[in-house]
């Protein structure tokens, strides 16, 4: 019997593929965002777990799996929700049950830490919690207004100073395409603004797609128009380009990416803007996927 409850569907950041992923809450707390399918199905409604739950969770793992595991996702859409009391009973349990375990992390609305001193994200760190990934979506106010994000540059860029002050090393998301053809380059300079101000420890770019449809997005957004992989690779070089990073390691090798670019900016700025170049002025010498690859 599996020890931990799961609500399907079941996300998590590619690169947690191998952690234990320990539900704290279901769903998302805004879940407002009309780009974003992954919490609107009616299973899905928020609702934090309660303690007796999640620690009897982490015990029954722990006499499941011993010493085996090594990393903890707290899902679901945003467990830094919960109160620092909360979440530091959380990761008790953790550091008593699975002494194994050497990094914890969890998605990260920038709502999240409005209520959240730098002094309580610090004691978090230390408790634990070392990791958060911040889904920014864009650095630009009017894209962030048309899907309904609920942030804006100036709340997502407190919120990652917070996490940084804190020692919690931030891995930020950026949305190619979000903008569509008409706000595209106002997209891609508002976010490499964002990206120098906050200079997190991670950074990757997924391409804006919609599974089930797009209707709901365009409600909101009814000019916008999709860019086509030329388009999309346009914008990223824009981004890239203004970037002015120290040490961010980068990846933009999601499924919905049509060209895989990983690096380290801003050592690989000038190699990835000519894999970027490449892609544009000849796509057939671009390890492109297929289309048929690209599927969520």
């Amino acid at each position: 019997m599996i020890p931990i409850r799961y609500v399907e569907p079941v996300y998590r950041p590619p690169s947690e593929a191998r952690s234990l992923i320990l539900p704290v809450t279901d769903g998302c707390s805004w879940n407002r965002c009309t780009f974003c399918e992954m919490y609107t199905a009616p299973q899905k409604a928020f609702k934090p777990r309660s303690d007796a739950e999640v620690e009897s969770a982490i015990a029954r793992t722990a006499e499941g799996l011993g010493g085996q595991v090594r990393r903890v996702f707290l899902a679901d859409g945003d467990a830094l929700v919960l109160s620092t009391r909360r979440l530091l009973r959380i990761l008790e349990a953790i550091r008593r049950h699975l002494p194994s375990v050497r990094r914890v992390s969890s998605y990260c609305l920038a709502r999240n830490l409005k209520h959240k001193s730098a002094a309580e994200l610090a004691e978090l760190q230390s408790a634990g919690l070392t990791m958060a990934y911040l889904g920014a979506e864009s650095g630009d106010d009017l894209v962030l207004g048309k899907v309904a994000k609920g942030e804006d540059f100036a709340s997502t860029a407190s919120a990652l100073d917070k996490l940084g002050q804190a020692g919690i090393t931030r891995s930020v998301m950026i949305l190619n395409g979000l903008g569509g053809r008409i706000y595209s380059d106002r997209h891609a300079d508002g976010s490499a603004r964002l990206i120098n101000a906050t200079q997190p420890e991670y950074l990757s770019t997924l391409v804006v797609s919609f599974p089930l449809g797009d209707a709901r997005f365009r409600a909101g957004f009814p000019e916008w128009e999709p860019l086509d992989p030329a388009g999309l690779f346009a914008e990223m070089k824009r981004f890239l380009s203004r970037l002015e990073l120290n040490r961010t390691v980068f990846r933009s090798d999601h499924a919905s990416n049509w060209l895989a670019l990983k690096g380290t900016l801003g050592a690989d700025k000038a190699r990835l803007l000519a894999e970027l170049q490449t892609a544009i002025d000849d796509p057939g010498a671009a390890p492109l996927r297929p289309d048929w690859a690209r599927g969520l």
